[in-house]
């Protein structure tokens, strides 16, 4: 049940039309977050917001292209503008391939639309967020990350590639944003039913869904806190066991899991 635990603070979600999207904004709402609602689509935003208001929520929905540098500035600008300082930054808009070929069968402009909207847009929003954070000493990022970032798939290589270089971004900001006070964690959903996923040949014939509501509450515990001795690493939603997680963030960090890192071969590797 709601307990309006986040009053008071401001979160910024990107792909709020539809999808995860959606249903975590409305979710921060419901916790008495303001929400500023970032896509491509106004009318979408707009039906967010109305579910939105209907928490008694603050919110505002901007159309923006996230891969375009000047759109996110005015989109952010007019969030903290009506809402107030960015608390917690929500990355979930995301692309797939479009169909599951190999490299050398892809759309050339297609795949790379695929990496600019999985990364580029994180860093734009990022570039734009994370100074206001910094200044303040406070605040909270959450990458919508995937399971395909940690293993090959000869299929979805540009979704692939792009989730690993969103996972190794963060991992190059943790330390010094934990300088200051910013948390930043890559979370998977594991294997939910959206439109992008639903329309994947790999999960043709699929019956059996994660929960979107499960990924929604483990975002509203990340606003609060929660994860935030797991800053920097990967969370997986659909698998992990997270209370066993959070008891053990202090061995997590400790051993330097739960990132991207080059495995020695032995001993003897000069790159161990």
């Amino acid at each position: 049940m709601p307990t309006g635990s986040l009053t008071g603070q401001v979160a910024l979600v990107t792909g709020a039309g539809r999808g995860i999207g959606r249903e975590t904004a409305i979710g921060l709402a419901a916790e008495g977050m303001a929400v500023g609602l970032v896509g491509r689509t106004q009318e979408t935003l707009t039906d967010t917001l109305k579910e939105c208001v209907r928490h008694g929520s603050r919110g505002v929905a901007v159309a923006a292209d996230v891969t375009r540098p000047g759109s996110v500035r005015e989109a952010v600008r007019v969030v903290e503008r009506d809402l107030g300082p960015v608390d917690l930054l929500v990355n979930n808009a995301g692309q797939i391939d479009a169909a599951e070929v190999p490299l050398w069968e892809t759309d050339v402009n297609q795949w790379w639309q695929v990496v600019e909207v999985n990364l580029r847009g994180p860093y734009n929003l990022l570039r734009c967020v994370l100074p206001g954070m910094v200044r303040r000493g406070r605040g909270r990022v959450v990458n919508l990350n995937s399971g395909f970032a940690l293993r090959p798939d000869g299929h979805y290589t540009a979704y692939a590639t792009s989730k690993g270089a969103l996972l190794q971004l963060s991992d190059n900001l943790a330390d010094s944003l934990a300088e200051h006070h910013v948390v930043i964690l890559d979370i998977s959903p594991g294997a939910v039913e959206t439109d992008m996923t639903a329309g994947m040949p790999m999960f043709a014939g699929t019956t059996e869904w994660g929960s979107i509501p499960y990924m929604v509450a483990v975002t509203v515990d990340a606003a609060r806190g929660r994860f935030d001795g797991l800053h920097g690493r990967f969370l997986h939603a659909g698998r992990d066991n997270l209370e066993e997680i959070v008891r053990r963030a202090g061995e997590i960090r400790e051993a330097d899991a739960r990132t991207l890192r080059l495995r020695p071969y032995g001993p003897d590797d000069p790159m161990g």
